[in-house]
């Protein structure tokens, strides 16, 4: 593999674990699913087990918060040598999960880390695409916070929501304001 091929590679990995996420926090279950080989197992908190599996676990979860946000900094890309369309990627992480709640929100930030394996197949049922095969979330910490920490989002702002109708599905130029609001 030449440093182009390397670089490409390292990107593409990179980017399965970004569209994770934002499947993840839009709760876009067609997003998550294609971040996986059909065949890919997951280890992730009290769950082990395989893809389809895992998205109800996980759907489970997400559906006990009114928003989360993933944040993925320290991102470690290693593509096997010796077994090309192969690599390991570790992220390090933080998760934050809020509850609604009138006035505030309470939550809790979870520091994690994500050692997934990777692959790329290229046969009559994949697409080239690199995908996880195997899935492995750490817990590093957990911190709670309490609803008094949090302020109210006032109506005039535009909001993030947990589906396609999320700004980041529009494809235009700018997003639809919410109705009575005024920029900023």
């Amino acid at each position: 593999m030449n440093d182009v091929q390397l670089l490409l590679a390292e990107r593409n990995i990179k980017n399965v674990v970004l569209r994770y996420c934002r499947g993840v926090d839009r709760m876009d279950l067609d997003l998550v699913r294609s971040c996986y080989h059909a065949d890919a197992v997951d280890h992730h908190g009290d769950f082990a087990g395989g893809v389809d599996e895992a998205l109800r676990w996980v759907w489970d979860v997400l559906e006990t918060y009114a928003s989360t946000v993933h944040l993925v900094a320290n991102m470690l890309v290693e593509i096997d040598p010796e077994v090309p369309g192969s690599a390991r990627c570790e992220s390090y992480g933080m998760a934050l999960h809020f509850d609604g709640g009138e006035g505030g929100r309470r939550g809790q930030a979870i520091g994690f880390r994500w050692i997934d394996d990777l692959e790329q197949r290229a046969s009559s049922d994949e697409d080239g695409q690199w995908r996880f095969s195997r899935r492995v979330a750490t817990t590093e910490w957990i911190q709670r916070y309490a609803q008094d920490e949090f302020s109210a989002i006032p109506d005039r702002f535009l909001k993030g929501r947990r589906d396609r109708n999320d700004p980041v599905y529009q494809h235009a130029d700018r997003p639809e304001r919410p109705q009575g609001s005024s920029a900023v």
